[in-house]
């Protein structure tokens, strides 16, 4: 049976294309294990699965001051003897990375022990761990035809990301039905992420009463993110997170309001679902929303609002744009080349594992 490690994590964006690459792996016969953080978010989901997990110290690698930079590196040596022994205990035919901190002593170990590493960079420019990562890589996947130019040529491949299948199968009454809602009138999904998104959530709820008067709303704040004050509004349904019922509530929505974090833009493009988009702002981040973003507006697929640009009267603007004008945007997308992603993907795995044997 061939044998494959998946790692990733630090975040949902570093596991669920991971997730979704695994029912077809299993199909085609691999023997699959993951490696991961301790205690990220990725030991609960991949526990879930029922996927052999083993966790391995991980230190951040910062760009700016911190006195965490004094201990982190000693985490991250560690993390690469802990990897090590894996890779000598697992015996990989091939290593799939999709980033993270953890991810880095992942892939030197396995570069150390010749066992072929394919990686996916999600966002235009590669991040500091997968920079660390590319020399050690066979190939190299990007969700962004603009991100080729940052990559050596022999190794990038455009593929896009893996969408989680479930997806594709949700059912609109059922999505309906769990809100309380009926087909009345046109629904939005807004999804602020995992952790919630505390400006694109105040400003979705300055602008509800005008929203109610046309759309259905439902509402994915995070983690604590919930307000008392709006709950029995009619129209409006909120939620921390949902996972089982996601689907649904994705077949349901007419449009979308979300973070650009590639993999949420990319299960956007694949549902074809009108949306705007409110990046993460630089200061809060390297700015790889921003730039996610401005290639989904130039395509076609997206209407952008940066965050601090944001306004009651410019978001009910920009819904009513989308809305209008959503057959545009659907027809944008189904011209979109990042289709058939896990297809690709799992070709380039079986591709490098026949290299090591």
């Amino acid at each position: 049976m061939k044998k494959i490690v998946l790692t990733g994590g630090g975040t949902a964006g570093h596991v669920t294309p991971n997730i979704a690459l695994i029912p077809e792996l299993k199909r085609q016969g691999y023997d699959i294990h993951y490696i991961g953080s301790y205690d990220g978010i990725e030991s609960k989901l991949i526990a879930d699965m029922g996927i052999p997990y083993y966790g391995i110290s991980s230190g951040k690698l910062r760009r700016y001051i911190d006195l965490k930079n004094i201990s982190d590196p000693f985490k991250v040596i560690k993390g690469l003897g802990q990897a090590r022994h894996l890779m000598r205990k697992i015996k990989p035919d091939v290593v799939f990375s999709k980033g993270g901190f953890v991810s880095v002593p992942v892939v030197v170990a396995a570069k150390s022990k010749k066992i072929p590493c394919v990686i996916h960079e999600s966002d235009m420019t590669p991040g500091l761990a997968n920079k660390i990562c590319i020399p050690c890589a066979t190939r190299v996947c990007t969700n962004f035809p603009e991100t080729l130019k940052h990559l050596p040529p022999e190794k990038a491949v455009l593929t896009g990301s893996p969408i989680r299948q479930e997806l594709f199968h949700g059912n609109k009454a059922k999505g309906l039905s769990f809100c309380g809602f009926d087909d009345s009138k046109p629904v939005i999904l807004i999804i602020g992420g995992s952790l919630g998104a505390v400006a694109v959530n105040t400003a979705v709820r300055n602008i509800l009463p005008e929203l109610l008067k046309e759309f259905q709303v439902i509402h994915l704040c995070g983690k604590d993110k919930l307000d008392s004050s709006l709950e029995g509004t009619r129209g409006y349904v909120q939620f921390e997170y949902i996972k089982e019922e996601l689907s649904d509530l994705m077949a349901a929505s007419d449009i979308m309001i979300s973070r650009a974090g590639a993999n949420a833009i990319c299960e956007i493009l694949a549902l074809r679902k009108p949306n705007i988009l409110i990046p993460l702002s630089a200061q809060a981040s390297r700015g790889d929303q921003i730039l996610n973003a401005a290639s989904f507006e130039k395509a076609g697929y997206s209407i952008v609002i940066q965050e601090e640009d944001v306004t009651d009267e410019g978001l009910l603007a920009a819904v009513q744009q989308a809305y209008s004008q959503r057959q545009d945007y659907r027809k944008a997308m189904e011209r979109s080349q990042l289709n058939n992603s896990i297809e690709k993907i799992v070709g380039l795995i079986n591709e490098a594992a026949k290299r090591k044997k």
